[in-house]
């Protein structure tokens, strides 16, 4: 089986090719990718169906290797594998949005930690459905600059600004334990505020994370709400929680988090316990240094750091 996922194009992190086997037994994470891109919101700003193929591209230069997380080594602890992307139809967003669906859940049958490589923001509302076709009640940990809650765009009811209002309608989603935090910006509507509140949602704005004394007791309360009366936590990261400094291939957003900020809560979240994750919305085209995409090799390492934690903490208990 060859390291490459296709083309030139390296298995994330140097996970083991299984896209063509679709065989998770010796493997302890899954990652795939969903290149797909729906209703553009802002002018020229596209490309973010490239953002699975750049991320696996740029993570060709990184070990598992974490000195600063007491010299973890994530590789000793978890093996990868990579299920390679999503056959999405760009002519046709229900087909791709029930594809997603079906692809993902037979994921979520293995009980492995699964890892999503976006992709716009739409696709959260087609792999959260997946979850809670399992018989699962879901909480939601949502990483985001923007709320992502209106009606539709132009129409479409799974634009990318549109997967949690679809997700407050999901019956087997919690709504009052889906934390939209990090939430910031005048590109958000005075309505998505509005429909947070109305639909029981939970607004953790980048003040209060900045004001926190303690990201970490911080990530412990965002987990406890997330958690509450659900059967599993889901977290979902939209790349323009971070500071425009510190993203320059996501969507243009200032006073947002620092990469320092993103990774400690992310840790946290899972070394606390959700069962998976998605990274969304990286723009190639944007970037011509990648540094965003090479950023989501760092996110997912510690995001499994802290999942390896919790499995451990399990194992004593």
């Amino acid at each position: 089986m060859t390291d490459m996922i296709y083309g030139n194009t390296p298995c994330m992190l140097g996970a083991k090719n299984i896209s063509a086997t679709k065989d998770f037994s010796d493997v302890d994470v899954l990652v795939y990718g969903i290149p797909w891109e729906g209703a553009v919101t802002w002018g020229d700003y596209t490309g973010c169906e490239l953002g699975p193929k750049v991320m696996r591209l740029s993570s060709a230069r990184y070990s598992g290797y974490l000195p600063e997380m007491d010299d973890m080594d994530v590789f000793e602890h978890v093996k990868l594998g990579d299920l390679g992307d999503i056959d999405v139809v760009p002519a046709d967003v229900d087909e791709t949005m029930n594809r997603i669906t079906s692809f993902t859940s037979e994921l979520w049958k293995s009980g492995k930690f699964v890892v999503g490589l976006g992709g716009d923001h739409g696709v959260t509302f087609p792999i959260v459905r997946s979850i809670t076709e399992q018989g699962k009640k879901v909480g939601i940990i949502h990483l985001d600059a923007h709320y992502d809650n209106l009606p539709s765009h132009n129409g479409d009811q799974f634009a990318r600004c549109s997967p949690f209002a679809r997700l407050y309608e999901q019956e087997g989603v919690r709504n009052e334990s889906i934390i939209h935090t990090g939430i910031h910006g005048p590109r958000n509507k005075p309505e998505a505020g509005r429909n947070a509140k109305a639909a029981g949602a939970v607004t953790v704005s980048v003040n209060e994370i900045r004001g926190h004394k303690d990201l970490k007791a911080l990530a412990k309360e965002i987990h406890a709400m997330a958690s509450k009366d659900v059967d599993c936590v889901y977290l979902t990261i939209c790349s323009d929680v971070l500071d425009f400094a510190f993203n320059p291939g996501g969507p243009v957003d200032g006073n947002g988090l620092t990469s320092y900020e993103l990774l400690t809560l992310v840790h946290e979240f899972c070394k606390l316990g959700v069962v998976g994750m998605d990274f969304v919305e990286i723009y190639p085209q944007q970037d011509p240094n990648q540094f965003s995409a090479h950023f989501a090799s760092t996110l997912i390492l510690y995001a499994l750091a802290g999942n390896i934690l919790h499995n451990q903490q399990n194992e004593k208990n």
